[in-house]
């Protein structure tokens, strides 16, 4: 999973606008004189200038209005605050959107230059698609095993708001005085739901329980003997700060304080609503129960794959890709010399102890040592396949205590952009059997180098492009990337092993399912039992792996389609431009394109692919 697991699906869908007008205009320069062609670039170049300090206006709006990605931005204004949740703070961010869009459309968009003309379209685009999906707005599962504020509010003031003064310490303070009012309004953003008939499936509140108890075990909350997980961390950090011992106490008694008088009260009363709620839940999947169910998935899906495939198109995709990717692993299965059919060669490749790290620290630790020189020699590696690289350092960590349980296989945290922070490769190791070691090279490369962190901090990096292209969100291109980057790395000499090659072959697999299953749950009325049987028959993955993905698929509708999806027509458009250009293709060249204008909707990376061809023409 990406970007953290801040899962927001901004795609756009742009095929309209770039595959024709923009191919054809560098196809048919206007021809201009001399001093017409001066005159013609003044124009471009003002009415650009004056586009892209809209564009930049239009996001520093949008980051100050959100202390939370404030936070992720490395900004401090607001360090001290929430988002604001509520039902007006969410209008406000719609007449944002609406404001914004109308001062977008005073552009001339004939003045602009070809890099502004497509920061234009993408913002128009996102703009007008996010004021659409007001309609959507509460066709969501605030809280679940995946993501919520229950386990944000944690991993937030743990992962991102870092102390390195006084006045950080007292913002951390402040947050936690301002758990109790932002989960009271969570409760109430749960009841607008419910009355609408929107309430999680019934087993989502155990987990979602669970985590919010976690946060409230220890001290200062009781007795056992063990520091909280948000007691021990800002311990931790006060710790670090050059003051007196006198100075660091008074944070400490503030900051205990905050956690007696604000976050356990906070956290008592939504387990005690959750478990009220628990009540009135029932155990339908998909998104077809929700009111206008079949529009909603249907426009998730359009959004998250940034195409206009249809649900039974993308089902019948996966079916193939499914046939496909069984038949290369009977191949290794023969390299290999295993005696048995594929069903034999899956329980084996589950269940033997050679191919898992012990269930102990020791095991944990080996793991995360060996996660790191599978990236380490990657990276040692790019120049053969990239002309550009990221700044910004990453480092590989196992998922927090609090959270492992509920939380996802794996996933990626940006860095911070001043670099005060890396990063972060998150590895769950909750379950060892459920880490095997044949996926931990494929893995590694999709999380971290080439996957994840080349494509993120690279994008964060760019310059000469508008900040909300650079920190924007499309779930195809970020995933896709995500998988192509598993492998590639196999045509660079890579997967020498090949139970890592199957490894690499098993995590497509389970990209391949989840289009089926995805489908199925949400238009096909599949039941949990029915996607949880596809996964375990059609795949050697562990039976948590697949509880945990056919949980994902319930509370994220459409989101796990864009990985198989983006990574097709990544290997589509790399396909098109070797046969177009022959002795020409560079393949450095082409990873450059892809990364170069940071995430983009697929069609109109298609659109980018087609001008570079012409151009290198």
């Amino acid at each position: 999973m990406t970007i953290t697991t801040k899962i927001t699906i901004l795609a756009l869908t742009l095929s309209s606008l770039f595959n024709g007008s923009a191919i054809a205009h560098s196809h048919s320069m206007p021809v201009y004189s001399a001093q017409e062609s001066v005159n013609v670039e003044k124009k471009h170049a003002t009415e650009s200038a004056k586009a892209n300090a809209m564009f930049e206006e239009f996001f520093i709006q949008s980051v100050m209005a959100n202390p939370v990605n404030q936070t992720y931005m490395g900004i401090k204004q607001d360090y001290d605050k929430w988002n604001d949740i509520s039902e007006a703070g969410q209008d406000k961010t719609l007449e944002l959107a609406k404001s914004q869009l109308k001062q977008l459309l005073t552009l001339d968009v004939k003045k602009l230059d070809e890099q502004t003309t497509l920061s234009y379209q993408l913002l128009k685009a996102r703009l007008e698609q996010s004021i659409a999906d007001d309609k959507w707005r509460y066709h969501t599962y605030p809280v679940n095993q995946m993501y919520g504020l229950h386990s944000m509010v944690a991993s937030f003031l743990i992962n991102q708001h870092q102390i390195t003064s006084v006045d950080d310490a007292k913002a951390y303070i402040s947050r936690l005085q301002g758990v109790k009012d932002l989960l009271k309004e969570l409760e109430v953003q749960l009841t607008i739901r419910a009355d609408k008939g929107i309430i999680a499936p019934k087993f989502v509140f155990p987990y979602i329980i669970s985590d919010s108890k976690n946060i409230i075990t220890g001290a200062p909350f009781d007795n056992s003997g063990k520091n909280s997980t948000l007691w021990a961390d800002f311990n931790k950090k006060v710790a670090k700060l050059t003051i007196s011992d006198n100075d660091k106490q008074a944070l400490l008694d503030q900051a205990k304080s905050a956690l007696i008088d604000s976050v356990q009260p906070g956290y008592t009363s939504l387990i005690s609503y959750l478990n009220t709620l628990e009540k009135k839940a029932d155990t339908r999947d998909g998104a077809w129960k929700l009111p206008d169910g079949d529009t909603f998935y249907n426009n998730a899906l359009a959004r998250t794959t940034t195409t206009n495939m249809t649900s039974d198109q993308i089902h019948d995709l996966g079916l193939a890709e499914v046939v496909r990717i069984q038949d290369e692993m009977r191949q290794i299965m023969k390299k290999v010399g295993f005696k048995g059919d594929l069903k034999a060669f899956f329980d084996f490749m589950r269940d033997d102890k050679q191919f898992y790290y012990p269930d102990t620290q020791a095991g944990r630790d080996a793991y995360i040592k060996e996660a790191t020189a599978l990236i380490d020699n990657m990276e040692s590696r790019l120049d053969e396949v990239f002309k550009i690289k990221p700044k910004a350092n990453m480092v590989v960590r196992p998922v927090e205590a609090f959270r492992e349980k509920s939380a996802g296989k794996a996933f990626y945290d940006q860095p911070a952009p001043d670099g005060s922070r890396p990063g972060t490769y998150y590895a769950n190791l909750y379950k060892m059997n459920a880490m095997p070691k044949y996926q931990m090279e494929a893995l590694a490369y999709h999380e971290g180098i080439p996957g994840h962190h080349m494509q993120i901090a690279i994008a964060q990096e760019l310059e000469g492009i508008p900040q909300f292209r650079r920190f924007g969100t499309y779930t195809a291109y970020i995933e896709g990337w995500g998988l192509y980057s598993e492998f590639f790395p196999k045509e660079m000499g890579l997967y020498a092993d090949p139970y890592s090659d199957f490894g690499r072959l098993a995590m497509e697999l389970w990209r391949a399912c989840r289009l089926v299953v995805d489908t199925g749950i949400h238009t096909k009325k599949w039941t949990r039992e029915q996607g949880l049987d596809f996964y375990l028959e059609n795949t050697p993955n562990a039976k948590s792996d697949a509880v945990k993905m056919v949980e994902r698929h319930i509370v994220m509708p459409s989101q796990a389609t864009a990985y198989k999806v983006g990574m097709i027509k990544i290997l589509e458009l790399r396909q098109h431009a070797k046969n177009e250009l022959g002795d020409k293709f560079d393949i450095r060249d082409f990873h450059t394109l892809i990364l170069k204008n940071g995430p983009l909707p697929l069609d109109v990376l298609e659109a980018q692919v087609h001008l570079w061809i012409d151009s290198v023409k």
